[in-house]
């Protein structure tokens, strides 16, 4: 399977250490299955950054890896309950159990204000798992340890963005 990671950076073996604290599914080497998504995230963050240039990279990995038992794996098929509470907890800094791998939903920024109404108190869960499945979710790769990275074998890097 290919994966993709917006990026400002021109990297081909990701590094944890400096992944960011505090992300949907912790800290770890976020990818996607979709090149717009990649591109998207890309662009916007070298627009955020004030950077120079914005790229993808393409990885692949074996599609075995996400059953192997080799791997500690966390698959989320939609926006759910377990989901949620996942997604805020790690966004909180809240310690949750440590995966190789996490795979399911995005929470981006078009979902923002909809998962803000939750953590506030003003949406249920139900409410809330209702109204995002009203936008269209993109999917997430994240690896979190060095074992998992190994498994990325790097394709290319394709400069995107104007």
């Amino acid at each position: 399977m290919k994966v993709y990671h917006g990026t400002t950076t021109q990297i081909g073996q990701p590094d944890l250490s400096k992944c960011r604290q505090r992300t949907d599914f912790g800290k770890g080497f976020y990818t996607t299955t979709s090149l717009g998504q990649a591109r998207k995230w890309a662009v916007l963050r070298r627009n955020r950054l004030f950077e120079k240039s914005a790229y993808v990279v393409e990885y692949e990995i074996d599609d075995a890896l996400l059953s192997s038992n080799d791997f500690r794996v966390l698959h989320f098929d939609g926006a759910n309950e377990e989901w949620l509470k996942f997604v805020f907890n790690n966004r909180r800094g809240i310690k949750t159990e440590q995966y190789d791998l996490v795979m399911g939903p995005v929470a981006n920024d078009s979902l923002y204000a909809t998962l803000l109404l939750y953590e506030q108190g003003v949406l249920s869960v139900e409410a809330t798992i209702a109204q995002l499945k009203t936008h269209t979710l993109f999917n997430q790769l994240s690896f979190h340890t060095d074992k998992a990275l190994q498994e990325l074998k790097f394709i290319k890097i394709i400069k995107v963005g104007k």
